[in-house]
């Protein structure tokens, strides 16, 4: 979205402060701009001046939704839902948020009142959650275990290290929690240490521990399982225990294998908290596991990513299991530069002083790097399709885009900032406060 649009829709708005459909156009606009605290600010605004607003409440909510504010956005949905118990797209994201928070019981309960209103209804995420009998195929139910890659994909990344701008830190002590061993499994026999085990990478979102898994598997050599949380929960008891032992045989049968879980958090959150029994049995499941008790785990490397790090159940970070936890930053100024090389390699460029970007972008993830490139090829594949020529891509493009694009990281570091401060015994969360420049 052109910033000279929200510009004009945010002047207009201060001469008329008071229309309505005016400043929730704004909102709507920004929200799609992915500027997600300025839309919530709008919207708040509208809710002011029109209490029942049912558009500006759903999209506050959704705001509040990709702030990672689950629970602000649940409260919001609950009060529009009452208003309009059958509001689908207040049903839609109230469900998603559920399976987010791993309240797997209430997000079915509203999956099936959303097909119910809409019998025709797919959702490809959701239908993974929720499916149908007939349609679920059970690994455990194979006798012979020849179907088990029908389900769970192992793949050979083509990426290593090399493809991962910056993160040293973060590599160095992959290689010598995960590498080393593997290269000199004598030396580690020597000291009673085995090649394999479980990291524990959390940070920001966008920051790249999925790209950082995937390149450990490639510096190794390995066979890499990515799991997400629909690969592993079933809605029928005892179903969801069996599809986690599968994935940890598959990766057993497949040494050396990186078995890795994307927002591990949603399948090992805290016991304390937890209503349904079900989850705590997974949990229980999934422990047993990694312990490597009823089978051999050596040479398979479990990997585990999230956002929420204070979610994951303490029993999981015990000597054994994910007994290595690494904090995943934002990359500092030259693994900016680096990834910006890597962004924009085999692209038509110009005149680019990589170091002055970098500069400019701090606190920016990955991710957010990405971002940036790929509005300034936007604008130059407008400019390349009028003159029928590629156009380079060159400072004045990336640095207009950085204006565009913001840090998506600042509220993840306003809520692990709390409890790096007030939730810290361990010293787990040190590193944050070493980043952050805080001492305790």
């Amino acid at each position: 979205m052109s910033s000279e649009v929200i510009k004009q829709l945010q002047e207009a708005v201060q001469f008329s402060p008071e229309n309505v459909p005016l400043r929730l156009h704004l909102a709507q606009v920004l929200l799609q701009d992915f500027q997600y605290q300025q839309a919530e600010e709008q919207y708040r605004k509208v809710l002011e001046l029109s209490h029942d607003n049912i558009a500006a409440q759903l999209g506050l909510a959704r705001t509040f939704y990709h702030q990672q504010k689950y629970s602000v956005a649940i409260v919001v949905l609950e009060q529009l839902e009452h208003q309009e118990p059958d509001n689908f797209d207040a049903l839609l994201l109230h469900c998603r948020i559920l399976v987010k928070e791993n309240s797997m019981e209430g997000a079915r309960d509203i999956y099936q009142h959303l097909l119910q209103l809409n019998p025709g209804f797919r959702d490809e995420a959701l239908d993974g959650y929720f499916r149908a009998p007939q349609q679920q195929y059970n690994p455990a139910s194979d006798e012979d275990g020849e179907d088990i890659e029908k389900i769970f994909t192992l793949e050979k990344p083509e990426i290593n290290f090399n493809d991962v701008g910056g993160m040293e830190r973060e590599k160095q002590e992959i290689d010598l929690k995960i590498i080393k061993p593997l290269q000199f499994p004598d030396l580690y026999k020597a000291y009673g240490k085995k090649a394999g085990g479980g990291i524990l990478l959390y940070g920001p979102p966008g920051c790249g521990k999925t790209y950082l898994a995937r390149a450990t598997a490639g510096q190794i050599q390995a066979e890499f399982i990515n799991v997400g949380i629909h690969d592993v929960l079933d809605m029928w008891i005892g179903n969801s225990e069996k599809n986690l032992h599968s994935l940890f045989e598959l990766a057993r049968e497949s040494k050396p294998c990186v078995l890795f879980f994307d927002e591990v958090d949603a399948l090992g959150a805290n016991r304390t908290s937890m209503r349904n029994s079900g989850a705590s049995h997974l949990i229980n499941q999934f422990l047993s596991e990694m312990d490597g008790i009823a089978a051999n785990n050596e040479n398979v490397l479990i990997i585990g990513a999230t956002n929420a790090p204070w979610s994951l159940d303490p029993a999981f970070r015990r000597p054994g299991r994910f007994d290595r936890i690494i904090f995943v930053a934002p990359p500092d100024q030259e693994g900016r530069e680096e990834i910006l090389k890597i962004q924009l390699r085999n692209k038509p460029v110009d005149s680019i002083d990589y170091r002055a970007i970098a500069k400019a972008t701090p606190g920016y993830s990955g991710a957010d790097l990405k971002a940036i490139v790929d509005l300034a090829i936007e604008d130059k594949l407008m400019e390349a399709l009028q003159k029928g020529i590629p156009q380079p891509i060159t400072q004045k493009d990336l640095l207009k885009a950085t204006k565009l694009h913001r840090a998506t990281t600042r509220e993840w570091f306003n809520t692990a900032r709390n409890y790096a401060l007030y939730s810290n015994e361990a010293g787990l969360y040190d590193e944050v406060l070493k980043y952050l420049d805080i001492k305790k």
